[in-house]
């Protein structure tokens, strides 16, 4: 038999008892399509009960409303996920417990920021970067902005500090060629940038946010979706009023724009090196440009308004040992420093040429091979400090005084090492020259000392802005690496030792970038036109637009041009054959960087 009363069995309700069910406490009403429509009228205290004989209804005598019984499959509670292991409902993800409530709609003044954006990208990243990247990088900032203050949040210090530092890393694109510090910066701008817009502060915040672009890209690309289709719903005729309006102004400007491009050659020049040159040929390319600007343009207005709060990760120190058991590594590790001081100190002081007597070496050699080790163990004393600080006794009254004395011993001591390294590194520089290599080592080594410092400063300050200030130190160094010209003080540094009466490498510093071009210049004939040969057919070849030419470039396409590049032939080959034979060193244990 079926649990479903009849037909037959169940009375017809008058509209009054079905409002008494709804004004029921803890009843559950059927389906709004299930009530017939009407006007709502106010429970009355005797329900009217239909008559069996007559079908009139007959007042009741019960002093409360007739409730009738609820139906059984109203009542039924929904059954637990059989998937879930004991009926446990599923736990929030990491991003979820870390990220605050979802933002408000997205704004029109963001959305037509990440357009512009997109647009940018579109037309002015395809023929390479250069001050293109500091246009595209205003309207995603602007855009950030504008969400960040929809969703209530206010600009903080730290985060002008990270914007502007980020905006400044754009700027060495616009003003080097070398590709390799110009990709140091943009990476740093991407992370300080992404530290703008989270504000972090703790060492996995700072070390996660400077990624927390990534986890927001999809939620970014979702929220711009849900605002174009609710605006594109509640003002269709403003947007087909706009794309009507855009698209007589394009006409407009191409018909009279090729008037007078016709009529006149000079605005012709200058309106063919302001547009950008777009082919048919590169849509796709363009295409994949357009959509990496608008989903990175979205996902940093999204992470500006609902930033992840990588702060929210905890990391549980370590358990703290004795104070014989800590002290006791540290102490042995701070004799060796000091007794390899000692004797750098012996050396220094005129045991040079003995030294080198007893180990058979050359100068250039001593100094080589001696750089290499002392960088490896200025990274390692870091990251025993590190440990240092996670096991280190704490709770005592004499483990604080403990801690600073060793740490910072092995942090003086340290930085002697780093000046050892430096000072090894000027001396290879001396005898062999300068590269890539050996200057971005050096470089290196000197943000190490650096950190070193910072850590010193932290014992007796605190520790508490120790993160940002390492984050700001790298920032810096990329920074300064960049407007130093690295290839253009490679180029000066190895014309000098030419005019030294030592060796110059030609077939090295041809494989330099347009930066180098200055230097060079200044080299007597022929070794001038046989570096700068092969500058002055790359650079004929690469006449790029404005927007993607460095500073570097178009200086160096100018020096080129006021002084012509002679054709020497064959002599250039012979040049520069004097390098291979280099004083004091082996054959093949040249380092060629």
């Amino acid at each position: 038999m079926s649990d479903q009363p009849s037909d037959a069995s169940v009375p017809e309700r008058s509209p009054e008892s079905r409002e008494a069910v709804r004004s029921a406490p803890g009843a559950v009403t059927a389906p709004e399509s299930e009530v017939t429509s009407g006007s709502h009228r106010p429970a009355k205290t005797a329900v009217e009960k239909p008559s069996r004989a007559a079908g009139t209804p007959v007042p009741s005598q019960d002093a409360g409303p007739d409730v009738p019984k609820v139906p059984a499959y109203l009542q039924t509670q929904p059954r637990p996920d059989v998937w879930l292991r004991g009926g446990r409902q599923p736990q929030p993800g990491v991003l979820s417990r870390l990220r605050p409530p979802p933002p408000p709609a997205i704004g029109p003044a963001t959305l037509w920021s990440a357009f512009a954006t997109a647009l940018l990208c579109a037309l002015l990243l395809g023929d390479g970067v250069g001050i293109n990247l500091l246009i595209v990088a205003v309207p995603a900032a602007t855009g950030a902005f504008f969400a960040a203050r929809s969703a209530g949040r206010r600009l903080r210090p730290w985060t002008a500090v990270w914007a502007a530092g980020g905006l400044a890393l754009l700027a060495i694109p616009a003003l080097r060629d070398a590709g390799w510090p110009v990709f140091l910066a943009v990476v740093s701008a991407l992370a300080l940038g992404s530290l703008a817009l989270h504000g972090s502060r703790s060492w996995p915040g700072v070390l996660f946010g400077s990624l927390g672009l990534f986890p927001s890209v999809a939620a970014g690309a979702r929220w711009g979706w849900r605002g174009v289709r609710a605006r594109a719903d509640d003002s269709r005729g403003r947007v087909r009023s706009a794309v009507r309006t855009t698209a007589v102004a394009v006409v407009l400007l191409i018909v009279f724009g090729t008037l007078f491009a016709s009529a006149d050659a000079a605005f012709a020049e200058l309106l063919g090196s302001l547009t950008p040159d777009v082919s048919v040929g590169d849509s796709p390319w363009r295409l994949f440009l357009f959509a990496l600007g608008l989903l990175g343009a979205l996902a940093a207005a999204y992470s500006a308004a609902a930033p992840v709060r990588w702060d929210g990760i905890t990391i549980k120190p370590g358990r703290p040992r004795s104070r014989a058991e800590w002290a006791l590594p540290l102490i042995v590790l701070n004799l060796l420093f000091a007794a390899f001081i000692v004797l750098q100190l012996v050396v220094l002081l005129g045991g040079y040429d003995k030294v080198l007597e007893e180990t058979g070496l050359l100068p250039a050699e001593y100094a080589r091979q001696g750089f290499w080790q002392l960088l490896w163990a200025t990274v390692l004393t870091l990251v025993v400090i590190a440990l240092a600080l996670r096991w280190a006794p704490r709770g005592g009254p004499g483990d604080l005084p403990l801690v600073r004395s060793v740490l910072g011993s092995l942090c003086v001591l340290t930085l002697v090492v780093v000046a050892s390294a430096l000072r090894r590194m000027d001396l290879y520089v001396d005898a062999f020259g300068l590269t890539r290599l050996r200057i971005s080592v050096a470089a290196v080594e000197l943000w190490l000392g650096v950190v070193l410092i910072l850590i010193l400063a932290a014992g007796v300050l605190g520790a508490r802005l120790l993160p940002r200030a390492i984050a700001v130190s790298t920032a810096a160094g990329v920074l300064v690496f960049g407007l130093v010209s690295p290839d253009g003080l490679i180029a000066e540094q190895n014309v000098q030792r030419y005019r030294s009466d030592k060796t110059i490498d030609i077939d090295y510093l041809k494989d330099l970038s347009a930066d180098a071009v200055p230097a060079l210049d200044t080299l007597p004939e022929p070794l001038r036109s046989c570096a700068l040969e092969g500058f002055r057919r790359d650079l004929a070849l690469s006449d790029g637009p404005w927007y993607s030419s460095s500073w570097g470039e178009v200086r160096a396409r100018d020096l080129l041009e006021r002084h012509a590049v002679q054709d020497h032939g064959t002599e250039c080959y012979s040049l520069g054959q004097e390098a291979d034979e280099r004083e004091g060193l082996e054959e093949g244990s040249y380092d060629p960087y």
